[in-house]
């Protein structure tokens, strides 16, 4: 189907409250869905505008179409890169161009603007406005952050070195930083377009939200490990777990729609992902105690959402729409069955839990109901410099915006299972012991603390040891009160 009715069957099904756009959009199984997402979200950011044209030119009345597809035409061939479907449609809007231009440019004139953005609401311009660094994620299986820099030095970008502050991703054209928490990290200015670069084409630079990597960076796993991404369309995560693990372990991937995991088996091709096996399954299916998944230790779990922290969804969605609570709550149910379903996995010491979204519900209300339900688990304090943290008393978890990280809006959550029902074999001194022991936390530099039950093991041995020669000292005591009665015996 063509792009453009695709996009006005999305706009209708929002409209009737069936889903979140961004969900929607990336259920709908169309082919290009990088194209869709934006052509959705433009035609929504505009749909008053849009509405008003269509209304004061009769267009529906003229054409007998329906109000989202006009609108999604209506955009394409005034604001867009004009219509693209041919054919009848094309030659019906192209009739009645002259009337749409005009009808534009008199609420123009009306409105004292010159620009098509000045016709938004306020609330709209202030998120159009925050235009978020071009993050680029340097694809350690096929070339090094260094190389990168060198290449794209050599082609014209002027290289201005490592970050510091969130400042400095304040960037004109042409200039770059690495990131200032992610090593692997390039930041460019806004909309600089790479689609067409070598290193893109050639699978050395992923272009992904800098909030998007944190999951992966965060879970860590080690080369040779086996991992589980649940919900792993469209790939970008999953590449970037790849280039973490080396190459080295088994990484299992899964995804319910059959399309999406044939493009992510293109990305993955493209980014040199060899350890990964792709599975059309639902994460929900999958059985923990199945002999294939006895060595999984890390799980990411990046479920469906309202995404409520995509920028170009933010703030001018109805209102009516964003306090949906019924919809969040669903989703908040669905998100707390996955993380319970992962914590099931036998051998499991990480997991972490993130969405696009900007909802409590979806967030430190899942994590907290998970905690309850899941005592063997905690919750780790993560990249103790990030500048947003979770809302309290989650201060343990990342969140992520425009206006605090410039990135969309984003959560994470890093649990950790921990060790204290192994060592109540150990006796009580040797809890006490154990008690004490700080949590390591992970660093701004990105290193990963052993897992609790490794960091914790030598110190196990020695308090067995102290405990071990506890006993003895005490049975000696007892030998020598023995000795001393049997030798008072004998003077008697």
């Amino acid at each position: 189907m063509n792009c453009n009715f695709k996009a006005a069957e999305i706009l209708e099904k929002a409209e009737k409250k069936q889903g979140a756009l961004k969900t929607l959009v990336y259920d709908s199984k169309f082919a290009n869905i990088k194209q869709l997402f934006a052509l959705v979200c433009e035609t929504h950011k505009f749909s008053s505008i849009l509405q008003e044209i269509i209304e004061s030119t009769k267009l529906l009345k003229h054409t007998k179409i329906r109000v989202q597809l006009a609108k999604v035409l209506v955009y394409d061939l005034l604001m867009g890169q004009g219509i693209k479907c041919g054919g009848s449609w094309k030659a019906m809007m192209m009739k009645h161009r002259s009337r749409l231009q005009a009808e534009l440019a008199r609420i123009k004139i009306k409105q004292k603007v010159s620009r098509n953005e000045d016709l938004l609401p306020a609330r709209v311009q202030r998120v159009a406005g925050e235009q978020l660094p071009r993050y680029v994620r340097v694809n350690t299986l096929k070339t090094t952050v260094e190389d990168a820099v060198d290449y794209l030095k050599r082609d014209g970008f002027s290289y201005l070195g490592q970050a510091s502050r969130l400042d400095d991703l304040t960037l004109k054209k042409k200039e770059f930083v690495k990131d200032l928490h992610l090593p692997q990290l390039l930041v460019f200015a806004p909309k600089t377009d790479f689609h067409n670069h070598f290193l893109y084409k050639a699978g050395h630079i992923i272009l992904q939200d800098k909030a998007s990597c944190l999951p992966a960076f965060l879970l860590n796993p080690t080369p040779g490990s086996h991992v589980i991404d649940a919900c792993a369309a469209p790939g970008n995560k999953t590449s970037h777990l790849a280039a973490i693990m080396e190459n080295k372990g088994k990484l299992f991937a899964f995804d319910l729609d059959a399309k999406r995991l044939a493009t992510m088996s293109t990305l993955l091709l493209r980014a040199g992902v060899t350890c990964h096996k792709l599975a059309h399954q639902d994460f929900l299916t999958i059985d923990p105690d199945s002999p294939q998944y006895k060595d999984v230790e890390n799980i990411l779990l990046d479920p469906s959402c309202s995404g409520s922290g995509m920028v170009c969804l933010k703030d001018h969605a109805s209102n009516e729409e964003e306090e949906d609570q019924t919809r969040l709550a669903s989703l908040a149910s669905f998100q707390l069955r996955c993380l319970n379903h992962g914590l099931r996995f036998p051998r499991l010491k990480r997991l972490v839990y993130s969405t696009c979204s900007i909802h409590r519900q979806e967030n430190e209300e899942v994590i907290t109901a998970c905690l309850h339900q899941n005592p063997n688990f905690r919750v780790v304090h993560a990249l103790a410099h990030w500048p947003e943290r979770g809302l309290e008393p989650l201060s343990q978890c990342l969140r992520a915006s425009t206006s605090k990280t410039r990135t969309h809006g984003f959560f994470v959550a890093l649990l950790e299972k921990h060790s204290m029902s192994r060592d109540m074999k150990l006796g009580t001194a040797v809890q006490m012991s154990h008690q004490d022991v700080a949590p390591q936390s992970l660093t701004v530099c990105g290193k990963r603390p052993p897992a609790s039950e490794d960091s914790e093991a030598p110190e196990t041995e020695e308090q067995q040891t102290a405990a071990e020669g506890q006993t003895d000292s005490t049975s000696g005591k007892k030998k020598r009160k023995r000795k001393k009665k049997k030798a008072a015996a004998t003077v008697k």
